[in-house]
């Protein structure tokens, strides 16, 4: 089961599965149902609040729309972007951009700090994560982490590189993750509270 601000609420049953079984689940999961909804509406309101300025690591950068513009590029405070329709796409270039030198430099001085070393590192716009590491030791990122408040990102680096050490969840990998990144907790409750207003 799914919440989407686009498509709504979708159930997904095994083919043979009667109707009525779709009906069953929404009156099960409708307290769930209706949190998701109401974390939705938080975050279109949240977005929509930021008028023409997007967040970036904790600052606000003022967008600056100039026609003729193909590219977003980044000036101080202002993110100058193209008008009309390549507003978007052209921005979101920027942040996957942007993610790249932000997340390699952290992810370098971290394993540096550490002794360790990561095999790779690709730039995603996951919808289910904010990072991953693999068994190899290639690093996955998503590119929205820039839209959240620096210590955030810095929080998900730090994880990520633990499980260099521990790829597992366990109480040592936790243990490991405070020692590394005092007071990580917040960073998670504040991903879990805002992770659905970090889009454009």
């Amino acid at each position: 089961m799914t919440v989407d601000p686009a498509r709504g609420v979708e159930v997904v049953l095994p083919r043979r599965a009667p109707d009525r079984e779709a009906a069953a689940a929404i009156r099960e999961f409708r307290p769930w149902i209706e949190r998701r909804v109401a974390e939705l509406d938080r975050a279109r309101a949240a977005v929509a609040a930021r008028g023409t300025s997007v967040p970036y690591l904790g600052q606000a950068l003022q967008l600056v729309a100039q026609p003729g513009r193909i590219r977003a590029h980044r000036r101080g405070d202002e993110l100058l972007v193209p008008a009309g329709d390549a507003r978007l796409p052209a921005i979101e270039r920027f942040y996957r951009r942007a993610a790249r030198s932000e997340v390699s430099a952290r992810l370098d001085r971290a394993c540096a700090q550490t002794g360790s070393s990561y095999s790779g590192l690709t730039i995603r716009g996951q919808r289910t994560r904010w990072a991953s590491c693999s068994p190899s030791g290639a690093m996955s990122f998503n590119w929205r982490l820039l839209l959240a408040p620096e210590p955030v990102l810095d929080y998900v680096v730090w994880h990520e590189v633990c499980h260099l050490e521990l790829l597992d969840h366990s109480p040592r990998f936790w243990a490991l993750v405070e020692s590394r990144c005092p007071g990580y907790r917040d960073h998670v409750r504040w991903l879990r509270r805002n992770g659905p207003t970090l889009v454009l």
